[in-house]
């Protein structure tokens, strides 16, 4: 009898247990991300800073309340998918085409440049080749929803640096996964040149082709869809399909889903109405949080273990920063140096981006612990320093009256 019931309070306690364990994990991280973002604010310093530091705060390296998991990357992973949908929702397919040469320019050198210094450094180093290999791929790829985060809560998305920033970081996406690609062949002994082609072609061809027709095509099918729909929030609804859809053919053709989801957003922009923009605000400000603090339970301090481990963070973190502000600035120097600054700060954030490269290179056994630390810490780190920077680098814009206020002055 006595075992009996030992077992059923043993299942209850295990019940209990997973019962808790979402609501759990949705107070701990959103309630504590909001709460240092309102300190942040508080404090006139960007509030994604503070829900980064929250996830440092709750997560292994500090209190550890709370580790990554298959529930928290899942909301991570959707929370970053409905932020860039939301800000294509704010952004013209035609405006970003406007500036795709620029743009263009701004990837290219935003690749070569952080992957030749990351993998110089390394071998500097004296680590293997394969190893520096994958830490110069760790430093290519940018993290847009760091940079779109910012600038949209900030109402900046309209300028023209913000449009290359955007326009340059899918291209960065599509050549970064490219990069990744050949590192991890070449990781495993050969490089299947055919599968790599066919690869960019597909990344390339879908991007340009939802940029290129899908606002078009979506501007007459959208009314039409929506005379036939009963269901309610019907607009929404379709806009949910859509987001969900391109972001899995994004996959399918070897590119991130974050990148579908933009593009899906930037199709719908002209053709749904104030109130999708309303409901994907408002879920973007439900799972953002976990993106950000996400981010931030990732940091390790194992980059810190020892004196030359440390000095080969603080190296890596500062080829990571002005690799990226250097070569993607050069790439838009034609623009005059305020809009390369900003475009060059733009870039600098690694984020989720960098770890994902590193903890490929760790599960291939091409990457040594210390230097997955050392590459983890650089990615949060970038991911920090980059809001406040992009306060200064924009600050005369955010301090320049709006068109309507400058009417009424005048008046």
């Amino acid at each position: 009898m006595h075992a009996e019931i030992t077992a059923a309070w043993s299942f209850l306690a295990a019940t209990g247990a997973e019962a808790t364990r979402i609501p759990y994990a949705m107070l701990l991280v959103f309630g504590s991300a909001k709460l240092l973002a309102e300190l942040f604010e508080r404090l006139r310093q960007p509030a994604i800073v503070g829900e980064i530091l929250a996830g440092i705060l709750i997560g292994p390296a500090v209190l550890n309340l709370i580790r990554p998991d298959e529930l928290l990357t899942a909301l991570a992973d959707l929370g970053v998918m409905f932020l860039l949908f939301r800000v294509g929702l704010e952004v013209k397919s035609s405006e970003l085409l406007r500036v795709g040469g620029t743009a263009l320019a701004v990837a290219v050198l935003g690749v070569v440049v952080p992957f030749v210094l990351g993998w110089g450094i390394l071998r500097l180093w004296g680590e293997p080749q394969i190893e520096s290999i994958f830490t110069g791929a760790a430093l290519v790829a940018t993290s847009v929803g760091i940079t779109a985060q910012v600038l949209a809560s900030k109402g900046l998305l309209h300028v023209r640096a913000s449009k290359i920033i955007l326009a340059a970081a899918v291209v960065d996406d599509v050549l970064g996964l490219l990069v990744l690609a050949v590192v991890s062949s070449l990781a495993r002994g050969s490089v299947n040149v055919a599968g790599l082609a066919t690869t960019a072609v597909l990344a390339v061809g879908f991007t340009f082709i939802v940029a290129k027709w899908g606002t078009r095509t979506l501007e007459k099918v959208v009314p039409r869809v929506q005379e036939k729909l009963r269901v309610g929030e019907a607009q929404f609804a379709m806009a949910m399909v859509l987001l969900f859809a391109l972001s899995l053919l994004a996959v399918y053709v070897g590119v991130a889903a974050i990148v579908g989801a933009f593009l899906a957003g930037m199709a719908l922009a002209e053709s749904v109405g104030p109130r999708v923009h309303d409901l994907a605000h408002g879920v973007t400000e439900l799972l953002v949080p976990f993106f950000l603090a996400g981010i931030g339970m990732h940091f390790s301090l194992a980059a810190f273990a020892t004196p030359s481990t440390l000095a080969l963070a603080v190296v890596i973190l500062l080829a990571a920063v002005l690799s990226k502000f250097i070569g993607c600035g050069l790439g838009a120097l034609r623009l005059g140096r305020a809009d390369a600054i900003r475009i060059g700060i733009g870039m600098v954030p690694r984020g989720e981006v960098g770890m994902v490269v590193a903890q490929i290179g760790l599960s291939m056994g091409v990457i040594a612990p210390h230097v997955y630390g050392v590459v983890v810490f650089m990615a949060v780190a970038t991911t920090l320093i980059a809001p406040p920077l992009l306060n200064l680098a924009y600050r005369e814009l955010m301090e320049r009256p709006s068109p309507e206020e400058e009417v009424f002055r005048l008046g």
